[in-house]
């Protein structure tokens, strides 16, 4: 092989990598264009591919909810049992678990925006041509913040300035030790809201960055890596698992979260 046609197959795949390689980063970075394999336009510069995901998922659950929920049902059948479904799981094993009964059943709404919210993000995400919302930190934080606000915010609306400041530190240890756990505790409530914004950021980035490198060894080396694709395809089948997993952990762990401040003695 001549030394001119190496260099030309190296030149392909080269340009095959790199085209890989602005296809994930486009699909993984906030841009404002909304491309397809044979679809491409621009965003207004208002909105970014990430905010368009974020709102239509909002549009999606009030369709759901507003549209195609049968209240009145006497005997819920299809979309409306599997919402109905979801909601009495979200309200007993989650709110009501870590809550209690009274507390349990007035946050259970806050626990089902959360995770219907994060599902149905996650979900658009795994849409050829859409982007996971739930891949960017700057829609996790918000979401984790509100935890953090009920965190603070509700626990002293409950249980007073001085119940929460108390709270924080367990009862009967002596006082030098009180001191030393305080800013301790208080830390740890900001690594809380740290640790939900990058758990859900984190997962949701990864599983997608892996599966579309797989797919992108098939677009540089052609059929020789066609059983990639059974390894792709499983790995998709991975990510629709893990888009109500990460969901139902971050779910999870809000209510954990909040009942500690809520109940501080439980």
């Amino acid at each position: 092989m001549s030394t001119n046609t190496t260099a030309a197959i190296a030149s392909t795949v080269q340009q095959k990598i790199d085209s890989v390689q602005a296809f994930v980063m486009h699909h993984a970075r906030n841009s404002n264009e909304f491309s397809l394999p044979y679809l491409r336009f621009e965003l207004p510069s208002y909105i970014s591919i990430h905010g368009l995901m974020v709102v239509l998922a909002a549009v999606l659950l009030l369709l759901a909810f507003g549209v195609f929920y049968r209240k009145k049902a006497l005997v819920p059948t299809g979309l409306t049992n599997l919402l109905e479904m979801f909601v009495v799981f979200i309200r007993d094993e989650i709110s009501i678990r870590y809550l209690g009964d009274k507390d349990g059943r007035r946050m259970t709404p806050i626990f089902c925006s959360f995770f219907f919210f994060i599902v149905v993000m996650n979900l658009l995400g795994l849409v050829p041509g859409f982007a996971a919302a739930t891949g960017n930190v700057s829609v996790t934080l918000p979401l984790a913040l509100t935890t953090f606000v009920f965190m603070v915010f509700g626990a002293i609306f409950k249980t007073g300035l001085l119940g929460f400041i108390k709270g924080l530190v367990p009862s009967g240890i002596p006082w030098f030790l009180a001191v030393l756990l305080f800013p301790i505790e208080v830390i740890g409530v900001v690594i809380k809201t740290f640790a939900l914004t990058i758990r859900l950021f984190a997962n949701m980035v990864s599983g997608h960055m892996v599966l579309f490198f797989l797919l992108g060894m098939i677009v540089i080396f052609g059929m020789k890596a066609a059983p990639v694709i059974v390894v792709a395809l499983l790995i998709y089948g991975l990510e629709l698992f893990v888009a109500f997993l990460q969901a139902y952990i971050f779910t999870l762990l809000s209510a954990i979260f909040i009942g500690q401040r809520y109940h501080p003695d439980h």
